[in-house]
């Protein structure tokens, strides 16, 4: 309410969330992203009481990869609190690897390759190999 005690208009709204604007900081709402992405990983994990009913293996290996990729940006703005969220993520990773295998989505491990032929990267075309 304004001080008139009427709803604010749509142009002192405007105002009001320029002025906002102004003071916000870039790395500041990196820092906040990567807190609410660590908090949000932890209920995709099941790891907060009450949330093992939202488990989503995909929704967390994504917000750890955002957390991976956001992190070293925010460092500085996380000043003495990222050792916090670096145990965080620890902890989600962790529950991804032991999810993924509780789920039985690993990987089978591939046989190796027979004595003299090429493994799968250079079968592949992907791996160069000097001289070949």
């Amino acid at each position: 309410m304004s001080d008139q005690g009427r709803p604010p208009t749509e142009e002192e709204l405007r105002a009001a969330y320029e002025a906002e604007l102004k003071r916000v900081r870039v790395e500041d709402v990196l820092a906040q992203t990567v807190v609410s992405l660590v908090n949000l990983a932890g209920r995709k994990a099941g790891l907060v009481p009450g949330s093992e009913d939202e488990r989503d293996l995909e929704q967390l290996r994504q917000a750890i990869e955002a957390v991976r990729a956001l992190l070293p940006m925010v460092e500085g703005t996380l000043g003495g609190d990222v050792e916090q969220v670096r145990n965080a993520l620890s902890q989600l990773q962790l529950a991804y690897a032991q999810g993924r295998g509780a789920s039985g989505s690993e990987q089978p491990a591939e046989s190796p390759p027979e004595p003299g032929q090429p493994g799968p990267a250079q079968s592949s075309g992907r791996l160069w190999v000097p001289g070949q």
